[in-house]
């Protein structure tokens, strides 16, 4: 059966996702004041003062905004690119970014936006809808084509006016096309990948891998969202321990990713906020692969493991358990068919059912500090059934390359985290990251193929076409249907732990997304 529709579909993806997932995207803050202050009230005539310094837990080199994967490339990008739509990273609700206002609908599948007044890049050159045009075009063309399959064409039809068309009817397009952001026709990839040129409040000055990023205040920009200091300064600190020590010492003026192991360091030192996000752990199965081939089977392991306990001693209480595929406190939030808490009995009486006894498995586990706490807490948890599980930990990327995207994978069963929310925050985009037609679903859980992939796809796509009450019984029918499935399935969604110093920040808010954000952040 073809499918033919958006979310994460193409082959070609496959290296990318195995890349992307190894940097984990997971997530971090460093905040703006968007609940507070809403883009279209924000105050522009407030003066730009002072440095605002952060710490950030992630490296990278790619700030190509028609191709990056990076958390430090996209959350670089926030502050210096803009599409004509914007999720607000806080919020995470759309808003109007270099258009004029939202896009209009013309007819069930065409769209208009136009640019807002005097949109000028940071160099001073103006905007015209022909940079759009060819934005779209590349970045249609490199990682994020599969979240844009719904485009038939981006065209300028004048110097201000953009037309989108779709394929077919797409409630989402003003959500989606924030992944298009402007910049100039003649501005070269090398150049991008280094140093774009944008039309955000802020312009990069100096990008150095492994060391730090530097930023100015764009004097061309006329947006909703102005810069509130002359001059940020990143320090790239991946290593936990110099993150926190940066805060505490004073070096820097907030941090992301705040370990559960170091919060109780920051007492009384910074301030710390956790928010509710989307980026999970899971446990992922080789449903090809007996006995896992059996949903009874995949059932019986998630009904052993005990969530709270994960939460609770791995992760410092920052995390809900799932009772979805989506958090409690996402807008379509949905509680599954099938809710996972412990139960012993429940899960031994599974595996009788699927004719599994004594079962010895190799459990494969991502390098990353959560799961290697987690790791021997859920090999304690499945002896109870009569499962014993051998851990065999490896890093991120090599796990990945060595174990699950090879030939006849024979893998067992995984955990590792993910976090796919920094692209968008819609069902259709997070389901299809990893039950799409794509590396998850062909290599890693081989799930792809089976009655259950074919049932899940065709209510994804009914829900594609659908609006309103209608397309959200189409996601919940999805999320009921994955909850029974189970090839992949979170253990629980995170929490982002951020901290930073009230006595010389003002306005900053964390926010559940990889990345940093310091729109609307002020140095005092």
């Amino acid at each position: 059966m073809t499918h033919q529709r958006i979310g994460l579909r193409s082959q070609k993806m496959t290296a990318l996702l195995a890349l992307l997932v190894g940097a984990s995207l997971t997530l971090a803050a460093c905040g703006g004041g968007a609940s507070k202050s809403s883009p279209a009230t924000a105050d522009k005539s407030s003066s730009a003062a002072g440095t605002i310094t952060a710490g950030i837990g992630y490296d990278g080199d790619d700030f190509d905004p028609a191709n990056t994967t990076s958390a430090l490339g996209t959350s670089a990008n926030w502050h210096t690119m803009e599409g004509l739509t914007e999720l607000d990273p806080v919020t995470r609700k759309v808003f109007p970014a270099l258009a004029k206002e939202m896009p209009k609908k013309i007819d069930d599948t065409t769209w208009e936006a136009t640019l807002r007044d005097g949109a000028k890049y940071s160099d001073g050159t103006e905007v015209k809808a022909s940079d759009i045009e060819n934005s779209a075009k590349l970045t249609m063309e490199g990682f994020y084509k599969p979240m844009l399959d719904f485009v038939e064409s981006v065209k300028a039809k004048d110097d201000k006016t953009i037309e989108i068309k779709t394929k077919f009817p797409f409630s989402l397009v003003p959500e989606r096309i924030s992944l298009i952001k402007a910049f100039p026709a003649t501005q070269d990839e090398a150049s991008r990948k280094s140093m774009p040129i944008g039309t955000g409040p802020y312009k990069m000055t100096s990008a150095i891998k492994s060391k730090a990023v530097e930023f100015e205040k764009n004097p061309n920009y006329k947006g909703p969202r102005p810069a509130k200091v002359e001059k940020m300064h990143w320090d790239i600190l991946v290593d936990d321990t110099a993150r926190v020590t940066a805060i505490t010492s004073g070096t820097v003026m907030a941090i992301d990713k705040v370990p559960a192991v170091n919060k109780s360091t920051l007492e009384g030192k910074a301030k710390t906020g956790a928010v509710q996000a989307f980026g999970l752990d899971f446990i992922m199965f080789n449903t090809k692969k007996p006995p896992f081939d059996n949903p009874k089977v995949r059932q019986a392991f998630l009904y052993a493991i005990d969530t709270n306990e994960l939460i609770k001693k791995a992760l410092g209480g920052d995390g809900t358990p799932a009772t979805s595929f989506l958090p409690k406190g996402h807008p379509n939030y949905h509680k599954a068919k099938m809710v996972y808490t412990k139960n012993v009995e429940k899960a031994k009486a599974l595996l009788h059912e699927a004719g599994v006894s004594n079962l010895d498995i190799t459990l494969n586990t991502t390098d990353h500090g959560n799961i290697k706490a987690i790791a021997p807490l859920v090999q304690q948890q499945l002896s109870a059934i009569g499962v014993n599980a051998k851990i065999s930990t490896s890093a991120s990327a090599a796990m990945y390359a060595n174990v699950t995207d090879v030939d006849n994978p024979q893998f067992d069963v995984v955990l590792a985290p993910g976090d796919p929310s920094v692209f968008g925050n819609d069902p259709d985009l997070l389901m299809n990251w990893w039950y799409g037609d794509n590396s998850w679903t062909q290599k890693r859980t081989q799930w792809g193929g089976s009655k259950g992939y074919t049932k899940l796809h065709e209510i994804m796509d009914a829900a594609l076409r659908a609006t309103g009450d209608e397309q959200q019984n189409k996601w919940n029918e999805a999320m009921d249907l994955i909850s029974e499935e189970v090839p992949l399935y979170p253990l629980y969604h995170k929490k982002v732990v951020s901290a930073w110093d009230e006595s010389t920040l003002d306005g900053f808010m964390p926010v559940g997304i990889s990345g940093v954000s310091c729109v609307f952040v002020a140095a005092k």
